[in-house]
C-alpha cells in the first residue's frame, strides 16, 4: 500500500503520531536533562564508591517496580493499554460503570501483591539483598541492606504508576505520564542539595523515595478528573475484562521480572568486583538510555495504542507500514548515535561527571562500559520495537519464553566473559543476549504478520554503510583534534561539538547519496512543512 493511500486512510491518525512523537520528544528530553542532572549531582557526592554501589544495587529492587514494570512499555501500562483502549466506549464521556469496576480492581490487586513486597523489603531487607549479591563484603551488603529499607515504599508507588500511565496514554494523553518520571530526579536533586550528601547514602536512599511519591501525586489529578477514582473492590474472579489483564500481565509481568532476574545475574557477578565498577555500569547504562529511551519513548507510546487498534481490526497492512518506518527511523537515529558514543564517549562522560568525588579513573572505567553497551543499540531499539507489537497481538507468551531462554545465556556469557573483562564482560554480554533475542523475536514474528524483512534490511545495510564511513572520518578529526589542541573542560566541549557536527554531516550526506528511504521520508515531511508555511 502506498504511502498516500494509508495516510488518507488513517489520516487522524498518522497526524496525531507525528504530533504526539514530537511532543513526546521534548517532554522526555527536559525528563532525561533532569536525569543527567540527578547523575552529575550523585556523582559529584558518592563518586563511583561502596556507597554508590550499594544504593545502585539495592535501587535495582524498587527499579523493578517503578521503571520496568510501572514504566512506558511495562506490562501494567501496556496491559491497561490493551484492554481499556477496547472496552472505553467513548473516551469524550466519563467511564460506565463496568470500566470503574475494572479500574478499581486492577488497583486493590495492585496495592496487594506489591504492598506484601514492599513488606518483605521493609523488615528483612539483609536476607532480600544476601540473595542478590551474596558475594559483597559485610560492609556493602549492610549499607545495601539500609538503602533497601528505605526504598522499599517505591515497590507499591511503582505498580499504581503504571496503571495510571496506561489510563493517561489510553485517553492520548502523552505529556504527564512523560514530565511525570521527572519528579524522581528532582526528589533525588533537591534531597542531596539541601543536606549536601553524607557518608551512608541516607539522603540518596529517602529522596529516591520522595521523588517517587511525588510522580504519583502529580498523575492522580489527571486520573480522577478522567473519573477513576479508587474504591476497593475484590472482584478478581468474576471480572471478565480483568482475567483478560491478568492473561496478558502475567506472563509480560513475568517477562518483565525475567528481564530483572538477568540484571540480578549481572549483580551477582559484579558484587565480587573491585568498589565502583557496578555504579560505572550504572553510569554508562544511563547515558546509553539517553538517547535511546528519548527516541524509543517518543515513537513507541504514540504507536502502541494504534497497533492495538489496527490490529483488531485487522488492517495489517498499516502495521506493517508504521512498524517499518517507525523502526527504520528508529534505526536510522540511533546508528548515528551509537558510532558518536563510540567517538565522543569518553568526552562526553568526563565533561558530564567529572567533578568533586568523580576522578578521571571512573571516567575511563565509564567509558570502557559505554562502548561496550553502545553495541547493543540497534538490537536493542527493535528487539523493544517489535515487543510492542506481540503485545498488540494479544501475546506476551513468546517475549517471555525467549527472555527465559536469555537468563541461561546470561549465566553463560557472564561466566565466559566476566573473567578477562571485568564488569565490560557483562556489558558485552548484554549487547549479545540482546541481538540473540531480537532476532528470534523477528523470525517467530512472521507467523501473525509478514513484516518484510528483505526491503527492510537493504536498508539497514545502507546506514551501516554510511555509519562506517561517518565514523572513521569522525575518529580521524577527533584524534587530530587532541594531538594539536591541549585538552580541558571548555577544548573538550568544542572537540565533541565540532566531531559531532562533521560526523553528522557525512552520515546524512551519505545517506542521501545512497537514498536511504527512512531520511527520504523526512525530507520529503519537511518539504511538506515548509510548503505549507508559505501558503499560510
Amino acid at each position: 500500500m502506498q504511502d498516500e493511500e494509508l495516510l488518507a486512510h488513517n489520516p487522524t491518525n498518522s497526524t496525531g503520531l507525528l504530533k504526539s512523537a514530537g511532543l513526546i520528544v521534548v517532554v522526555i528530553l527536559l525528563s532525561k536533562i533532569a536525569g543527567f542532572l540527578r547523575d552529575v549531582i550523585i556523582a559529584n557526592y558518592y563518586g563511583a564508591s561502596i556507597v554508590s554501589d550499594a544504593y545502585f544495587y539495592a535501587y535495582q529492587i524498587p527499579a523493578l517496580a517503578i521503571v520496568i514494570l510501572g514504566g512506558m512499555g511495562g506490562p501494567f501500562h501496556s496491559a491497561t493499554v490493551s484492554v481499556f483502549s477496547k472496552i472505553i466506549k467513548n473516551f469524550n464521556q466519563k467511564p460506565n460503570s463496568e470500566v470503574k469496576r475494572l479500574f478499581n480492581t486492577f488497583e486493590t490487586f495492585s496495592i496487594l501483591i506489591f504492598g506484601s513486597i514492599a513488606a518483605i523489603c521493609f523488615f528483612f531487607p539483609k536476607q532480600v539483598m544476601n540473595i542478590i549479591i551474596s558475594q559483597a563484603t559485610p560492609e556493602l551488603m549492610n549499607l545495601a541492606a539500609y538503602h533497601l529499607k528505605i526504598m522499599s515504599p517505591v515497590i507499591v508507588v511503582g505498580a499504581l504508576l503504571g496503571l495510571y500511565y496506561g489510563i493517561l496514554v489510553t485517553y492520548n494523553k502523552f505529556l504527564l505520564p512523560n514530565i511525570a518520571p521527572s519528579m524522581l530526579s528532582f526528589g533525588i536533586i533537591l534531597t542531596l542539595i539541601f543536606s549536601r550528601g553524607d557518608d551512608t547514602g541516607f539522603y540518596l536512599a529517602i529522596g529516591t523515595t520522595i521523588g517517587a511519591i511525588m510522580q504519583l501525586l502529580m498523575q492522580t489529578p489527571i486520573v480522577v478528573k478522567l473519573g477513576y477514582t479508587f474504591k476497593p473492590a475484590f472482584d478478581f474472579f468474576n471480572n471478565r475484562n480483568f482475567n483478560e489483564i491478568l492473561e496478558l500481565l502475567m506472563p509480560a509481568f513475568l517477562s518483565s521480572t525475567i528481564g530483572q532476574i538477568g540484571i540480578y545475574v549481572d549483580i551477582f557477578f559484579a558484587s565480587g568486583l573491585q568498589p565502583g565498577q557496578w555504579t560505572a555500569y550504572g553510569y554508562a547504562n544511563r547515558i546509553f538510555q539517553f538517547p535511546v529511551g528519548l527516541m524509543l519513548s517518543a515513537l513507541l507510546v504514540p504507536l502502541f495504542p494504534l497497533f492495538s487498534r489496527l490490529v483488531a481490526q485487522k488492517k495489517f497492512d498499516e502495521v506493517r507500514y508504521y512498524f517499518n518506518k517507525g523502526v527504520g527511523s528508529l534505526i536510522l537515529a540511533g546508528t548515528f548515535m551509537m558510532i558518536f558514543i563510540f567517538i565522543s564517549g569518553q568526552d562526553l562522560i568526563s565533561i558530564a561527571l567529572e567533578r568533586g568525588a568523580f576522578s578521571h579513573s571512573a571516567t575511563l572505567m565509564v567509558s570502557e562500559v559505554l562502548f561496550f553497551i553502545s553495541l547493543s543499540i540497534i538490537p536493542y531499539m527493535f528487539r523493544d520495537s517489535i515487543t510492542r507489537l506481540y503485545y498488540s497481538f494479544n501475546d506476551s507468551r513468546t517475549p517471555f519464553f525467549i527472555a527465559m531462554g536469555s537468563i541461561v545465556l546470561k549465566l553463560i556469557f557472564n561466566s565466559l566473559l566476566v573473567g578477562p573483562l571485568g564488569i565490560n564482560g557483562i556489558a558485552l554480554s548484554t549487547a549479545i543476549i540482546t541481538l540473540i533475542n531480537g532476532t528470534v523475536l523477528a523470525f517467530l514474528i512472521r507467523k501473525k504478520i509478514s513484516i518484510g524483512y528483505r526491503a527492510f534490511l537493504k536498508e539497514i545495510l545502507k546506514i551501516l554503510l554510511c555509519a562506517f564511513i561517518a565514523f572513521c572520518v569522525g575518529f580521524i578529526v577527533n584524534f587530530g583534534i587532541g594531538k594539536i589542541i591541549p585538552l580541558n573542560f571548555i577544548t573538550k566541549i568544542i572537540r565533541v561539538i565540532f566531531v559531532f557536527c562533521i560526523t553528522a554531516g557525512i552520515y546524512v550526506s551519505f545517506a542521501h547519496v545512497f537514498r536511504v528511504e527512512y531520511l527520504e521520508d523526512l525530507k520529503d515531511k519537511l518539504k511538506s512543512k515548509l510548503s505549507k508555511g508559505k501558503n499560510v
